[in-house]
């Protein structure tokens, strides 16, 4: 197979910028870096372009191996022929080759062995040849094999060896068994039942489940993936079924040449045998197993993309913030933080149950507001957190306090309190302080603050822990690398965990950065990274445009400009006679105008660089220090609270998307419980097959309330009918 041209194929870009993708793939350069930086030589492919093209090239090459892997073993065996050499070759799936492979592959002890081994093969040769005559009776020429002392005592168990063998052969062909896989998968469907009784009173989350069927192909997949979770926490039995008498009219219209033949009937019963025994429970297996695959990309996928999109969500810059840990038993934990992060002080207050010490918790948290100037609190998402709401909100509408308040998600901020990373930031904090520190941390800088935390615990996926860790942790820090890079990071400020996501800096340069800051003080230019032990000039290379100094002796180390394209930058700049002091100001609004009056393709040739990189120079040049991230929607802040009893259908509200998932989006509208916007409920004006196609974890929207149960604690959403409908 030529990988190259199927990538190109399946990607929709050139051979020759895939060939280019993949050599510097393989030379070491990061995604970011090659997205960001080498879009002459890729066709612009993007972070998400290179991902895919990076797992397929993996996958392709896997491939490839086994190829020669099961061809070299098939050739050791004497017997491949130029036909089995010819569908090796053409087979374009694992799959495909293993079908391929099966016949040949070493096997385990069987009943087919087991007659092979007592000599019954040219027997059933000659049944499969589906003579039309024979000279003597089948049970008649069994009857030369029978031998009591080689385990065949009669005739029966002589054609019963025959009949294993034949059914073996056909559960080993390849073609057989793409024929029952097309037929089960496109008719086949996934039923399930309860697999043990349940408690009075108790319902399962499974319950749904318990009297089940549904056609594969138009199973959703988190409904495959709560299958899968139901059957192995023990609630239910899942099984594939379909109609066995089509599958075996199929097979035996495929393996029978004359079904009218002497042997006629006894070849369809070792087809009848074959499919019920050895091809349908592997054949299961398989398509369950790549439903399963599938639906856990596909969940996959929407994890990524609400990490991606949790991280980033818009920072509020400027403002101190108070922490607000909620808890019953142990107290509400607070902490201060000042406008850059800077931890000022912390304390713990009961307003909650059991104490309810509301009076001396008001007078702390009034202090701590009044004393630090705080601007917004940020309360947890977690036990207690409406209570905590309430109190809050309380608190500022009595005394007419200059504060808002929001919700923030504090998923895997016990987790980081925990971690050794956090024992070194915070070593006089206790785990509960050092929560609230996060909790407000998240509020100022959200992708900042989670890079702490292991994607897997920030709770923005769904079904994840069913998913193969290794496969998950890739794609996920993939994710987080993506958005630190795209962001950038501030040299001077960035912690050893935000730096190690930067492209070509591990865990070890990235101390080694923080050590040299902290022995030497602020970096005042890109080039000192030089400097910092076992940051050489790869690594250098790699990360060098992702990192920002700010107030630097170089302004252009303060834009995504890579150090490789100063001299452009300058010539650019002195082409429309431009100065430093105009970056530095607000003086570079008429550059794109500019540049396009002359012609960006003549004036990328003019200064020696490619178009890609001469716009990407421009809109640096444009924003210097810009951030991304200040075009998301900002967070809603509240200052009043509202009770679920609150509520009414038709009431309209505006939320955050906290979640999104296959059957919907989780919005938060600021009452105890998230609200459900099924993704049937997101617009009338359109279809809409998954929820990612209008919404992303952090949008704020309008929403309108349908139905709410008290009793079950939950709440309906829809958006038809606004007028604020997408």
């Amino acid at each position: 197979m030529n990988i190259i041209a199927k990538l190109a194929e399946e990607l929709k870009f050139s051979e020759e910028h895939v060939t280019r993708a993949v050599e510097m793939l393989d030379e070491g350069n990061t995604v970011p870096f090659i997205a960001r930086y080498r879009k002459e030589v890729t066709g612009s492919m993007d972070d998400e372009t290179l991902r895919t093209l990076e797992d397929r090239l993996r996958y392709l090459r896997n491939m490839e191996e086994r190829r020669a892997e099961i061809t070299a073993s098939i050739e050791a065996q004497e017997k491949m022929t130029p036909e089995l050499a010819q569908a090796i070759e053409n087979a374009t799936t694992l799959v495909a080759l293993e079908d391929l492979y099966l016949p040949y592959r070493p096997k385990r002890k069987t009943r087919a062995s087991v007659a092979r081994e007592r000599g019954l093969e040219p027997l059933a040769d000659l049944v499969k040849g589906e003579p039309d005559a024979l000279e003597e009776s089948l049970e008649k020429l069994a009857e030369s094999y029978v031998n009591e002392e080689n385990g065949l005592p009669d005739t029966a168990a002589v054609l019963a060896g025959v009949s294993d063998i034949i059914a073996e052969d056909i559960s080993t062909t390849a073609e057989y068994r793409q024929l029952l896989r097309s037929y089960l998968s496109g008719d086949g469907a996934i039923t399930s039942r309860a697999a043990k009784d349940e408690e009075e009173g108790v319902k399962s989350v499974y319950a749904d489940y318990y009297e089940y069927s549904e056609p594969i192909t138009k199973m959703r997949p988190h409904r495959i993936l709560a299958l899968n979770r139901g059957e192995k926490e023990g609630f239910l039995k899942v099984d594939l079924a379909a109609d066995a008498d089509v599958a075996v009219g199929k097979l035996c219209a495929s393996c029978i040449k004359n079904p009218a033949s002497p042997v006629g009937g006894f070849l369809r019963a070792a087809a009848e045998d074959s499919y019920s025994r050895l091809v349908f429970p592997s054949l299961e297996r398989e398509i369950r197993g790549e439903l399963f695959d599938s639906a856990a990309e596909g969940a996959l996928k929407v994890f990524g993309e609400n990490l991606k999109n949790l991280l980033l969500i818009a920072p509020v810059k400027g403002k101190t913030v108070l922490g607000f840990d909620p808890g019953y038993a142990h107290g509400c934990k607070l902490a201060v933080v000042d406008k850059t992060g800077k931890y000022l002080t912390s304390t713990v207050i009961y307003p909650t149950k059991p104490r309810e010490d509301t009076a001396r918790a008001s007078r702390t948290l009034l202090d701590l507001i009044r004393k630090y100037k705080v601007d917004i609190i940020a309360i947890g998402n977690g036990t207690a957190s409406r209570e905590s709401e309430k109190f809050v909100a309380d608190l500022i509408r009595e005394h007419s306090l200059p504060v808002a308040y929001t919700i923030v998600s504090e998923s895997g901020a016990s987790v980081y309190s925990a971690t050794k990373l956090a024992q070194e930031e915070f070593p006089d904090l206790d785990v509960n302080e050092r929560s609230a520190v996060s909790i407000a941390r998240r509020l100022q800088d959200p992708l900042a603050e989670l890079v702490k935390v292991d994607p897997m615990a920030i709770g923005v996926g769904q079904y994840q822990h069913d998913m193969n860790p290794k496969r998950l942790a890739e794609t996920l820090g993939g994710v987080v690398e993506d958005c630190v890079n795209s962001v950038g990071v501030d040299l001077n400020t960035a912690s050893a965990s935000l730096l190690s996501y930067v492209s070509g800096i591990n865990k070890t340069i990235a101390k080694n950065i923080i050590a040299y800051r902290e022995e030497n003080g602020e970096f005042t230019s890109r080039a000192k990274l030089l400097k910092v032990p076992k940051l050489g000039a790869k690594a250098y290379e790699q990360c060098a445009g992702f990192l920002r100094v700010v107030g630097g002796e170089e302004i252009l180390d303060n834009t995504g400009v890579h150090p490789e394209s100063y001299a452009v930058a300058k010539a650019l700049l002195s082409r429309f006679d431009y100065t430093e002091e105009d970056v530095r100001g607000e003086g570079m609004k008429l550059l794109r105008f500019k540049a396009e009056k002359v012609g960006i393709a003549r004036l990328a040739d003019e200064l020696g660089c490619g178009e890609p990189t001469l716009l990407d120079i421009i809109g640096e040049l444009e924003k210097p220090g810009r951030d991304i991230r200040d075009d998301a929607p900002a967070p809603v802040l509240r200052t009043d609270v509202l009770e679920m009893k609150d509520l009414a259908p038709d009431m309209v509200l505006k939320g955050t998307v906290r979640n999104v998932v296959d059957f919907g989006c989780f919005v938060d509208i600021g009452v105890h419980e998230d609200g459900l916007l099924h993704v049937s409920e997101m617009s009338d004006r359109r279809f809409v097959k998954h929820p990612r196609e209008l919404f992303a974890v952090g949008d704020v929207i309008e929403v309108k309330v349908k139905s709410v149960d008290m009793q079950r604690k939950r709440i309906s959403l829809t958006r038809r009918g606004l007028a604020s409908e997408k």
